[in-house]
């Protein structure tokens, strides 16, 4: 029984251990595979070549047309509107009616003043006859005075003669002093005849002066155009009775209208060189060739930027408050490179291909090429030189020194 129990442990040990025994040979003689060799993976780009130029950089702006000759005219007075020609929106010439006022409202008013005017120029005529008058007379009454003086003096020596009586000396020297009162009045008349001119003349003038508001005022009832232009608003119509100083209608000209757009703050410094330099900037309306000039900037800037406005010229037939998409003509730019914006990396950083690998370098990105494909972005940067290869595609792990391969033209 022990025998037979070993038998049964023994011929299972002897299996194993055999197949052990084959396993160990079987592996110690298998060929040997050699290690595989790594394989740096290169990628297939697009390249331009660096032509550095002088070239134009440009600016998207976004502007709003304004004027700064708006015209707003008032009622010169109270009265009913006639008629108004002008009705919004409408082109009108220098020279044509656009509204009027009920001139029985403002004729009176004329014709009273002018009335009290030529008043005063018969008072003032009649003055200066009188004052004429006054002078001649009192040459007379001064003749006379020297007359009353004889007789006085003739009729005291008479009577100091016992020749003459009481009564007639009397008489004498009740004629002198009637005589030299009168003198004294007429002179009075003469001396004061200039006040009384001046404060007639004074009349006059604010007679004048309300005459010349009336007159205005009469004129001004009637709106007629001071350029050729458009029709803003209307804000009365006929039969409406309006008070002093109420708005009547807006209209503007279309030879003085300009684009009021905001420049970020980072190209304030260049704009303000260029126009202090008399250098010329100018900007297009997106997607056109027209050029409006740079005027003026703005007087006052804050951190976002500063306005500047630009002319609009008639014949664009753009109205007011219209908002424009302006492409700005930057200053010329040396040394400026195109590259497609695929190029960029960042905020500045673009890689040149260099003995098969990516080498990165750092530029200055200027904006759109004006003065070219607008799909272009001009770039400077000191490591770059003319036949330098730019990689124009864009690779998501893009590093300095990865393998690139151009492709093929």
């Amino acid at each position: 029984m022990h025998a037979t129990l070993l038998k049964r442990v023994a011929l299972p040990l002897a299996i194993l251990a055999a197949a052990i025994t084959l396993f160990l040979w079987l592996r110690a003689t298998k060929p040997v595979q050699p290690a595989p060799t790594p394989q740096e993976k290169t990628w297939r780009v697009e390249v331009v070549e660096a032509k550095p130029a002088r070239r134009v950089p440009s600016l998207t702006l976004y502007g709003r047309v304004e004027t700064p000759t708006r015209v707003r005219p008032a009622a010169p007075g109270a009265g009913v509107v006639a008629e108004v020609p002008a009705r919004e929106g409408q082109r009108f010439e220098a020279g044509s009616l656009l509204l009027a006022l009920d001139a029985r409202d403002f004729a009176p008013a004329v014709a009273q003043t002018r009335a009290e005017l030529a008043d005063l120029d018969a008072q003032i005529e009649a003055e200066r006859l009188r004052d004429r008058a006054d002078r001649e007379t009192l040459a007379q009454e001064t003749r006379l005075l020297a007359l009353a003086e004889s007789a006085v003096t003739r009729v005291t020596r008479l009577k100091s003669q016992n020749l003459g009586s009481e009564t007639a000396l009397d008489d004498a020297v009740s004629a002198l002093g009637r005589q030299q009162l009168a003198v004294t009045m007429r002179r009075l008349a003469v001396d004061s005849a200039d006040a009384r001119l001046r404060q007639l003349e004074a009349r006059r003038a604010r007679q004048q002066a309300l005459l010349d508001t009336a007159e205005l005022a009469f004129q001004r009832s009637r709106i007629v155009a001071p350029f050729t232009g458009i029709v803003a608003t209307v804000h009365v119509a006929p039969g409406d009775r309006v008070q002093t100083g109420n708005a009547l209608l807006e209209i503007y000209p279309v030879d003085d209208l300009e684009v009021r757009a905001r420049v970020p703050q980072r190209y304030q410094e260049e704009l303000l060189a260029a126009l202090d330099g008399g250098v010329p900037l100018h900007a297009r309306i997106g997607g056109s060739d027209l050029e409006l000039p740079l005027l003026r900037v703005a007087g006052v800037s804050d951190p976002s930027g500063i306005d500047a406005f630009f002319r609009l010229p008639a014949t664009t037939g753009i109205r007011l408050g219209a908002l424009l998409d302006l492409v700005l003509l930057r200053p010329a730019v040396d040394d400026a490179v195109a590259v497609p914006y695929q190029a960029l990396y960042g905020n500045g950083r673009i890689y040149l291909l260099r003995d098969g690998r990516m080498t990165g370098i750092d530029v200055e990105v200027l904006g759109p090429a004006a003065d070219g494909d607008a799909s272009l972005a001009l770039v400077r940067g000191t490591g770059i030189a003319a036949g330098d290869r730019v990689i124009a595609t864009h690779l998501p792990n893009a590093i300095e020194g990865l393998s690139v391969q151009p492709l093929e033209p």
